[in-house]
């Protein structure tokens, strides 16, 4: 059994002050941890993690975006982007391969306040999509990390309020619901379709992780032909550190 988990630490440096990264990792023991959004560049962080291979993608722009992946298997091979240098300059993915699959962390641009960015997510996804769809030519994917988009209604505390919004437009949740269509299955709702009130990521504002007030943005996405190795999915509601909380796979 593998034990992957997914993290938007908000910042890394602030999640290890804050004494919640290494005493998270240390309970878990995850196989493969990857995090989104360390907002880091090089050099500027010793993250000690015994026993873990670490692999990092930097954003070109200081203290803004960037992932990273911890994991005490060795992949085969290590990639960084697309391949496409318009997406690539933000550090948005990390690609392991392993023998039996493609393991990725992604962080799906945000649209922002007012849908500035809308245009530019809309090809990102298009992109992503067919970045996904050729690796799977070859061995099943998993992908996991901040999507910034909630799914359905029910993956949102307050869907009539926030439609139109970002992460909430109709234009990202068709776009989810393509890539879904395209052989991908959300774990979460494969093991919990009708789970409500479980999110994974609250404003810092209006005391809204107290009230519960959040979305579920968070996801590990697999190949179909995994369904049958899959053996639960984990929204970690309680870890603190970020204003997103870790999500989790187990797989055999």
């Amino acid at each position: 059994m593998q034990k992957l988990i997914s993290w938007n630490v908000n910042g890394l440096r602030a999640c290890i002050r804050n004494n919640c990264f290494y005493e998270f990792v240390q309970r878990e023991q995850p196989d493969a941890l990857c995090l989104q959004e360390t907002k880091l560049s090089e050099g500027q962080l010793e993250v000690t993690l015994p026993g873990y291979h670490q692999y990092w993608n930097y954003a070109e722009k200081k203290g803004y975006s960037g992932t990273a992946v911890f994991t005490k298997t060795e992949p085969s091979k290590v990639t960084y982007g697309l391949g496409i240098p318009e997406h690539d300059h933000e550090g948005r993915v990390i690609t392991l391969e392993y023998p039996d699959y493609y393991l990725i962390t992604e962080y799906v641009p945000n649209s922002k306040e007012g849908l500035e960015r809308l245009p530019y997510r809309m090809e990102w996804e298009d992109a992503f999509l067919s970045y996904i769809r050729g690796l799977g030519r070859n061995k099943p994917v998993i992908f996991c990390g901040d999507l910034n988009v909630a799914h359905e209604e029910i993956d949102i505390k307050n869907p009539k309020a926030n439609h139109h919004h970002a992460g909430f437009t109709d234009e990202e949740r068709a776009k989810m619901t393509v890539l879904l269509s395209n052989g991908f299955t959300d774990t979460f709702r494969y093991f919990y379709p009708d789970k409500e009130q479980v999110y994974s990521w609250w404003s810092y504002r209006f005391h809204a992780r107290e009230n519960n007030t959040g979305w579920r943005i968070d996801y590990f996405i697999v190949s179909k032909s995994l369904e049958p190795r899959l053996k639960d999915a984990m929204i970690y509601t309680d870890v603190m550190g970020s204003d997103h909380c870790p999500v989790g796979l187990l797989i055999r």
